[in-house]
């Protein structure tokens, strides 16, 4: 099983990055918090959580040993699969989440994407206690003001899609949101999710 990678960045986009590990290119699907703090190239290394399936091998790639810890706590929750883990992960911070499961707090998990009161309900239910035994280091929470340049929209709604907002809801946030030269799709981004996490 694959547990760390250490390479180059050959490829980087909202949901996944391609590593280069010495000439072998690794697909590793990441949440937004990784996505946020990896450079666009470079050396990169990622802790690498491994899914065999029947019909494939998936490799989920994340920047800190907390993230990867609570991934895993994720996905021993019944109706929890990696997809929706990593959902989980995009829009809260893992020191918030941890701090939102011991406390109970089923209105803010609720009010994550996907993530409707019975889910909330399971996830405080099967890892209250298990959040409280488990030392998980504080992440920072992405967030600030951001302003969109025009040919960033079309990729921000793309990505916020793929987050599974509907296209109408994004690009309504997205064209709101001051236009100014020079703003990466990552920037718009924070600043669309800041806002449609509220």
């Amino acid at each position: 099983m694959i547990a760390m990678l250490n390479g180059q960045i050959a490829f980087k986009s909202v949901d996944h990055i391609i590593l280069d590990v010495g000439g072998v290119g690794y697909r590793l699907v990441i949440p937004l918090s990784t996505f946020y703090s990896l450079p666009e190239s470079g050396p990169a290394r990622l802790h690498v959580h491994t899914q065999v399936r029947e019909d494939a091998i998936v490799l989920f790639g994340f920047l800190t040993t907390a993230e990867k810890e609570m991934f895993s706590l994720l996905l021993q929750v019944s109706g929890i699969g990696p997809k929706l883990a990593v959902n989980i992960l995009s829009h809260i911070a893992t020191n918030d989440l941890k701090g939102a499961l011991a406390a109970g707090d089923v209105q803010r998990l609720s009010g994550l994407p996907g993530i409707g009161k019975k889910t909330a309900e399971r996830l405080v239910l099967e890892l209250r206690e298990k959040v409280r035994d488990t030392e998980l280091e504080i992440g920072s929470d992405p967030s600030g003001p951001v302003t969109v340049r025009s040919d960033a929209l079309d990729d921000a709604v793309s990505a916020l899609v793929n987050l599974g907002y509907k296209a109408s809801q994004a690009r309504k946030i997205l064209e709101n949101m001051e236009v100014a030269p020079g703003t990466t799709v990552e920037e718009v981004l924070k600043g669309a999710l800041k806002i449609l996490v509220k």
